[in-house]
């Protein structure tokens, strides 16, 4: 889970001024918990569409989204391409492909876990949310880590401190990835492209070994028409906290070029 308040990093760090709009998406942050037991992805796309409408309704804007929101900014990207100006993408790769025969068992496995409600783990301290923080992502000091505690805990009435995010997530999703679809729409993608990984990240992990999965990742790039792709080093998946000045930069100097 994620929050916009984790780009502030980033955003700290650019040199030009730039009109930066980080919205949560649903679920996520300080959005209210929608009904309903799932997540769908077109959601998404559909909230992405009223922002965009609501701030930028007759200019072609900058978009950028990391890892889940980096799925959904490519997506948009093919099927709304007039509303872009420049796209860049932070590890948002894909969920692995999906197989009809996959249905059953996934649908099952999701009421499965719908008899039990799903909670996030508290925690005694907003300190000890920065501390979790730290051990999932050592490269975080501790300044960023309390920044990132406040923005993504809150406390309850009890008094412990809950993650800002719907425990939904948790959830096995039952609908079924379908790979080529999400293809169709990147081939659709007209602007400028910026493709940023992290070279130590480890989402690759999701879709096998980690030369079968470079070569699906490959594949996956190479149906967007107009991309270049950067790697940052001594970074994770959270790239954007692990290595803001050097993702700064490339996003400048990226949406300088004419």
């Amino acid at each position: 889970m994620d929050v916009a308040a984790s780009f502030q990093f980033v955003v700290d760090c650019l040199k030009q001024d730039w009109h930066v709009i980080a919205g949560d998406w649903r679920g996520f942050g300080l959005t209210q918990t929608p009904p309903g037991d799932c997540y769908w992805a077109p959601d998404y796309l559909g909230d992405l569409d009223a922002i965009l409408q609501h701030f930028s309704p007759g200019e072609p804007v900058n978009l950028l989204g990391h890892s889940m929101g980096g799925n959904v900014v490519s997506l948009y990207a093919g099927i709304r391409p007039e509303r872009i100006r420049k796209l860049i993408n932070l590890e948002g790769f894909g969920m692995p492909a999906s197989h009809p025969k996959q249905a059953p068992n996934r649908y099952r496995k999701w009421l499965d876990e719908l008899r039990e409600q799903p909670a996030l783990r508290t925690y005694p301290t907003q300190a000890a949310v920065a501390g979790r923080l730290q051990k999932t992502n050592p490269r975080l000091s501790n300044e960023r880590a309390a920044f990132l505690a406040e923005h993504w805990s809150a406390q309850n009435d009890a008094g412990d401190w809950e993650i800002l995010g719907d425990p939904a997530h948790k959830l096995s999703s039952p609908l079924l990835y379908q790979v080529e679809e999400v293809m169709a729409c990147w081939q659709k993608i007209t602007a400028p492209v910026l493709w940023v990984e992290a070279n130590d990240t480890d989402v690759w992990r999701w879709m096998g070994p980690k030369e079968q999965a470079r070569i699906e990742i490959d594949r996956r790039i190479a149906h967007i028409a107009n991309v270049r792709t950067a790697m940052i080093m001594d970074a994770g998946h959270m790239l954007h906290h692990d290595q803001p000045e050097v993702l700064a930069q490339l996003l400048e100097e990226f949406l300088a070029e004419n």
